[in-house]
């Protein structure tokens, strides 16, 4: 597969929604949107899980050196945790989809206010404004 088509494939490889004047925020056009970007954005990972499992089944070995034996222990656990973090991200994926389908996607938890069409691009999964999250993150910090 030559690096176009892997580009063509991602999830980010999408145009930029051009908003028009006067277009009311989330419309049916800017759901389809972000619902398109989120879908390839799951199959992508999806298909990395399954590209991970087939790695480890066919990589499997059993070797009699000791530091062989822990340089593949090693790459399984990176994977795994590689994975772990997808498995977390599909999840937050799962739920931004059924909030389109509610209608709740694309505003703030926090505040209710918009969250903004170039964030969410950026950030589809995102659910929180950008200034209640500089919040959460601040306080984040000071909690520890």
């Amino acid at each position: 597969m030559s690096d176009s088509n892997k580009t063509d494939s991602s999830p980010f490889s999408f145009k930029p929604y051009q908003e028009k004047e006067g277009e009311e925020y989330m419309n049916e056009a800017q759901l389809r949107h972000f619902e398109s970007i989120l879908r390839k954005w799951k199959a992508n990972l999806m298909e990395e899980v399954d590209r991970t499992v087939h790695h480890m089944q066919d990589d499997a070995a059993n070797f009699p050196d000791p530091n062989d034996r822990a340089t593949q222990e090693s790459e399984f656990s990176l994977e795994l945790r590689t994975r772990d973090r997808e498995r977390k991200l599909i999840r937050k994926i799962d739920q931004a989809l059924k909030d389109i389908e509610s209608g709740d996607y694309g505003y703030c938890e926090s505040c209710g206010i918009e969250i903004g069409i170039r964030r969410l691009e950026a950030r589809p999964t995102a659910t929180m404004c950008i200034d209640c999250k500089t919040l959460d993150e601040i306080r984040e910090k000071q909690m520890g």
